[in-house]
């Protein structure tokens, strides 16, 4: 039975974490509390840039209050370029535009962006802190007589509510002793990422289909591929700041901070091909020798990059699991559907999860019941967040096989696609997951979530 208001308890102040807040605290009559680990605001505002898709970018909107999202649309970046597929000598396969990817849709809340994930988790922490509870590292939670969930910290202290969100993350403790046959493990798949600045110097040598959106090249042999994204967002932020962004409680200016345009660039190899832990120059090296006799840009782009920003990982993700009775604990995002970061559909699935879970608990709100609340959502989250799992695990295993035919019947199917584009034959992919049909499609964004 639950109390009014309804209370939430979230556990991890990430992406999906904060977007549900936003959506709970925004719409009220629901007691929010946000419980993060970290002692600070800014303890982990590092990593790459994510790209939204229009999967995101309809949760950002459904979860974000109207200021909130005009400042998302403001201070984001929309590539132009789209993403074009080439192969090792960089001659065009076929390219999928920007209008390609947002289905032709000219609203903001079908878009594709490229964001700064310092500049995301300023906003999504907007307005909430006075809900957010900082050094709360849970330790475990129990379940009363009563149906009420206690959630235990590691400083003694401890949090009541009627539900629990376990958003914490890819090593989640809600996961662990909820589910804890729901186990992550590791792919075949590695990855080396560098950070390429993209200023003057950078721009004269690099061709204009890496400064302007996506590339992927996938070889004819090896059992490599490469993905590149160009942010370019500095120019957008500052614009937006200049234009007075004026949303109540964000510092603007604070959301420069450690802003820097750059090219990311990620080979996706074998694990056997990356050494456990590789980092920095090393890193740097097993990348060159890779690209030893590859085009000369390929090359560069790594050997120009400070090695401190070049970092190799190896890829996990997480065991898919039957349905489970639902209870008034939950999980979202890399909590429990985490995924290899081949495909970039991490972050947005997270956020897909807030906004669906964010509708059933105001429909318990205004009177549903819980539990059959709590398993509509669960449902649903299975059904999208797994088919990223597996998605982004064929992308992984495509961008690393060293099948030649394979490869050729890649590089054919994209010639292909180009010819009837032309014809004006082909239609357009589904604007939310634009490659996944692709023999080869590989796109690495966000390394967070495989540590």
């Amino acid at each position: 039975m639950t109390r009014t208001p309804l209370r939430v308890l979230i556990i991890g102040a990430g992406v999906g974490g904060l977007a549900l807040g936003q959506r709970l605290v925004a719409s009220g009559g629901i007691a929010v509390q946000i419980c993060e680990r970290n002692r600070a605001a800014a303890d982990w505002l590092d990593g790459y840039r994510i790209n939204i898709n229009p999967n995101g970018s309809r949760a950002l909107h459904e979860c974000l209050p109207p200021p909130l999202w005009d400042a998302f649309v403001a201070t984001s970046t929309a590539p132009p370029g789209g993403i074009t597929l080439r192969t090792e000598t960089l001659r065009e396969l076929f390219t999928i535009t920007r209008e390609d990817m947002t289905g032709g849709s000219r609203d903001p809340a079908d878009g594709q962006f490229g964001v700064s994930r310092t500049v995301l988790r300023n906003l999504l922490l907007t307005g909430l802190d006075h809900v957010i509870r900082y050094g709360a590292e849970l330790t475990h939670y129990g379940i009363a007589a009563d149906g009420t969930v206690t959630a235990h910290f590691a400083d003694g202290t401890t949090a009541t509510a009627d539900v629990l969100v376990g958003a914490d993350g890819a090593n989640s403790r809600v996961r662990a002793q909820y589910l804890p046959h729901a186990r992550r493990v590791l792919s075949d798949a590695a990855g080396i990422a560098a950070r390429l600045p993209l200023d003057d110097d950078t721009r004269r040598w690099l061709p204009p289909f890496m400064i302007d959106g996506m590339m992927l090249v996938m070889p004819k042999s090896g059992s490599w591929s490469m993905f590149s994204s160009a942010f370019a967002g500095r120019d957008a932020v500052t614009a937006a700041i200049a234009g007075g962004i004026d949303v109540a409680g964000l510092d603007r200016h604070r959301l420069l901070d450690g802003i820097e345009d750059y090219v990311l660039a990620s080979l996706i190899v074998h694990h056997r091909a990356l050494p456990e832990d590789v980092a920095g120059p090393g890193a740097q090296a097993v990348a060159l020798e890779i690209l030893r006799d590859q085009h000369p840009t390929l090359r560069r782009v790594f050997a120009d990059s400070d090695p401190a920003s070049i970092t190799g990982m190896r890829f996990k993700q997480s065991t898919l699991i039957d349905a489970w009775p639902s209870t008034n604990v939950t999980v979202l995002g890399d909590a429990i559907h985490n995924m290899t970061p081949v495909g970039g559909l991490g972050a947005n699935s997270a956020l897909r999860d807030a906004a669906a879970l964010a509708g059933q608990l105001l429909a318990v709100r205004d009177g549903s019941p819980l539990l059959p609340a709590v398993a509509a959502y669960e449902s649903g989250m299975r059904e999208w967040g797994y088919a990223a799992v597996r998605e982004s695990s064929r992308n992984a295993q495509r961008a690393i096989t060293a099948n030649p035919v394979a490869r050729r019947a890649a590089h054919a199917y994209f010639r292909t696609r180009r010819v009837l584009t032309g014809l004006g034959r082909w239609t357009r992919p589904r604007a939310a997951t634009p490659i996944d049909h692709a023999p080869s499609a590989a796109a690495p964004a966000d390394k967070r979530s495989n540590r």
